[in-house]
């Protein structure tokens, strides 16, 4: 009974298996409930799997899970509710969702901050203030964070800039479910 308990007071954690290595990533259920949903609901369908991080900018932040290696955006379900306004700052190695300029407009893209940007964080419930979502932490695997993070990069497909030059694949995403996974 103990450790069942224990594991229910657990926040679920997460493995990114990438091409340069894994990042495994706490996520706070607490603090940002429909956003680890969302993001939960992609992994379990391996939405992820052979997605790329398309946009890698040194000393800012690592983003990924929306195009694949042919630099298509893959199709999402509907956008979530911002929920920037949690109390979670965007500081080195925390993850955040990805959105356009409407705040409510995150889906399956993220980003992994390796810098502390607290420019993103939420000040006020208005259109420039409402920020970005944190809803975890990498808790291992920051050393490969940073790896992508210095990949050198440059133009391609349709974007203009910070792509890498060799692609930097997530092979799989997957809930772990006992300790001995982490």
């Amino acid at each position: 009974m103990i450790s069942s308990t224990l594991c229910a007071a657990t926040q679920p954690k997460v493995k990114i298996n990438t091409n340069l290595g894994a990042i495994t990533l706490e996520l706070y259920t607490d603090k940002a409930p429909k956003t680890v949903e969302n993001f939960l609901s992609y992994v379990n369908e391996s939405f992820y799997d052979g997605t790329i991080f398309h946009r890698v900018i040194a000393n800012f932040m690592i983003q990924g899970g929306g195009f694949d290696q042919s630099l298509v955006q893959k199709m999402t379900k509907q956008p979530i509710e911002n929920e920037a306004a949690n109390g979670l700052s965007n500081e080195i190695g925390t993850i955040a969702m990805a959105r356009t300029s409407d705040p409510h407009s995150a889906t399956a893209q993220f980003f992994i901050n390796v810098a502390n940007n607290s420019f993103l964080n939420h000040t006020a419930p208005t259109v420039r203030g409402y920020g970005y979502t944190v809803f975890g932490k990498v808790i291992k695997g920051m050393d490969v964070v940073n790896k992508i993070a210095a990949a050198p990069t440059g133009a391609k497909g349709m974007f203009a800039s910070d792509v890498p030059k060799d692609m930097i694949v997530i092979e799989s995403i997957k809930l772990l479910t006992s300790p001995s996974d982490h």
